[in-house]
């Protein structure tokens, strides 16, 4: 088999309209590679990210992940797009709260049915259909997925979102298992709390001293640097970091 490119190569990121997706795009944009930057509802913010890449050759994707139709119209817009799939990040997720004490049944149920559609199916799906195109290609590849340290410490008031994201991590392991022989890795990161705009209220009074306080070392995370664990677990360096679920946590929550 050939060696998986190691320039200028083809990535989808999914959920890449603002905050962590935003990284991404910007991180294997720097690197030289081509990006597919896809978006649910954001577009003008996803046009902004497009706008913020270095070099050329990337684009928009716009769709639904939430159904198994959107999500292959994604996968075969980028593809089509960029002329090939190399890398996938799966990005895209929701997070909202639902803590089972204060969420009426119907509520709690709807949680779970978003969380799930978009956390964890979008996520398979979005792999079987990059890993398809990566075994025809013969080339090899990349899946990065991002997980949450909530799947190993649980999340009280979003128990939806720390069990998809555990599934998240469970499946990526069973996949890299599965494609290695197709010299297809695949790979997961469990960040901590970092700051984006969708939690920049959190970081303020009491509740942000109590999120900062987590980390020995006073701060949270910026998006950038869970950016540089995905870059560097795409890399053709990190072949044999498939399988491998890394803490990007700031020493918050240590597991055995």
């Amino acid at each position: 088999m050939p060696p998986f490119p190691s320039t200028s190569r083809r990535v989808l990121v999914s959920g890449a309209s603002r905050g962590l997706g935003r990284a991404l795009a910007r991180a294997f944009a720097a690197n030289g590679d081509r990006v597919a930057v896809h978006f649910g509802s954001r577009r003008a913010e996803a046009e902004e990210t497009l706008a913020s890449l270095e070099g050329s050759g990337h684009l928009l994707t716009g769709g639904d992940l939430t159904t198994p139709e959107g999500a292959k119209a994604v996968a075969d817009a980028a593809a089509e797009g960029l002329g090939g799939i190399d890398v996938l990040v799966n990005n895209a997720a929701v997070n909202t709260p639902h803590p089972l004490d204060g969420t009426a049944y119907e509520d709690w149920a709807a949680a779970w049915q978003q969380h799930v559609c978009v956390n964890l199916l979008a996520t398979a799906n979005l792999s079987h259909l990059a890993a398809h195109r990566m075994i025809a290609q013969g080339t090899g590849g990349r899946i990065v997925n991002v997980g949450s340290r909530g799947a190993f410490r649980g999340e009280p008031d979003h128990p939806a979102y720390g069990a998809t994201k555990a599934a998240v991590h469970a499946l990526g392991q069973s996949l890299a298992v599965h494609l290695a022989p197709h010299g297809i890795a695949v790979a997961s990161v469990a960040p901590g709390f970092f700051a984006t705009e969708r939690v920049a209220h959190r970081l303020s009074g009491a509740e942000g001293e109590a999120i900062v306080a987590q980390s020995p070392f006073g701060r949270v995370a910026q998006p950038e640097e869970i950016a540089e664990g995905v870059l560097w677990l795409a890399s053709p360096a990190a072949e044999w970091a498939s399988g491998t679920v890394l803490d990007l946590n700031g020493a918050s929550y240590l597991r055995t």
